[in-house]
């Protein structure tokens, strides 16, 4: 079974850890265990998909900046029956964080959200008070790596109205308040072949909101109590059950978790954060080739 390794043309930012870059070392670890699996970028044009039955998404990050490209893609994969890992429903579910309000009507936590339609032009101060807060984070709700989100100013609206409504030329955005437990990390619960797997907190650094690395974010690994597990799993039953890989983003609010993101498409596993995890994967990815037979 030949199996398509989808990364893409842009740089990857993580840096190994433990022994392990998830970025460089599990290509050839996955090789070595015995699977034909070649990298290819997803939008390269001179790729021959036809070749393939499988297509595994690991670094396609800039598929948010090529949005329509890369739904036209999985099109073109799906209608020359290649597989998808995640499946295309979940990943064209995921793609767009309209799916939180999916979320938040089944009864799950998350972080209060505001949706704002693409085009919208009105005053921002209403939000503050409806989510009684001085503070909103506006990030696109189809977006990664932290691209175009911004922090609003309760005091300084007339300045930041222009920003947000030049941003809203550009598509949909979501905005939300400003979290203080943010500084207390951003909780990772990863799953492997729809079971848990290993956690991770990522804090930002002094001073900003954004935890990822390359903004000076610091990763470590945590053991979370079987509650915090249990609340986690739940999302991955409700959404990800038959999932090669999921990662379940949030916060600590009161002692209770409240959602963040469902990670689905293309999301950093943290491999090298746990001594089985890289094993793991490849246990669930044999699985999931396996029922492909």
């Amino acid at each position: 079974m030949k199996i398509a390794y989808i990364t893409y043309s842009g740089a990857l930012k993580y840096a190994k850890a433990n022994g392990f870059n998830e970025n460089e070392d599990l290509l050839p670890f996955l090789r070595n265990r015995g699977f034909d699996i070649t990298s290819e970028i997803w939008d390269d044009p001179q790729v021959d998909w036809t070749k393939y039955d499988v297509a595994l998404l690991k670094t396609p990050w800039d598929y948010h900046q090529k949005f329509e490209q890369f739904d036209r893609w999985l099109d073109q994969l799906e209608s020359i029956n290649v597989k998808l890992l995640n499946d295309y429903k979940v990943v064209r579910w995921n793609m767009d964080k309209h799916y939180l309000q999916e979320v938040e009507q089944s009864g799950f936590e998350i972080i209060p959200s505001i949706f704002l339609t693409k085009g919208w032009k009105e005053d921002l101060s209403p939000f503050f008070a409806k989510l009684d807060t001085d503070k909103l984070i506006l990030k696109p709700c189809i977006s990664g790596g932290s691209r175009n989100t911004i922090v609003l100013d309760k005091h300084n609206t007339d300045r930041d109205s222009e920003t947000v409504v030049k941003l809203l030329k550009e598509g949909d955005y979501i905005v939300q308040p400003m979290m203080s437990q943010i500084q207390d990390g951003e909780w990772s619960f990863i799953f492997l072949g729809g079971k848990y797997s290993h956690t991770i907190i990522k804090k930002p650094k002094e001073g900003d909101f954004r935890v990822q690395q390359i903004f000076g974010g610091t990763i470590e690994p945590i053991s979370p109590d079987q509650r915090n597990i249990a609340e986690a799993e739940k999302y991955i039953s409700k959404y990800a059950k038959d999932t090669l890989y999921a990662r379940v983003d949030g916060l600590m609010v009161n002692g209770r978790f409240m959602l963040m993101e469902l990670e689905l498409v293309e999301p950093f596993l943290y491999l090298s954060y746990h001594p089985d995890a890289v094993d793991r994967y490849y246990a669930a990815l044999k699985e999931k080739l396996d029922l492909f037979m």
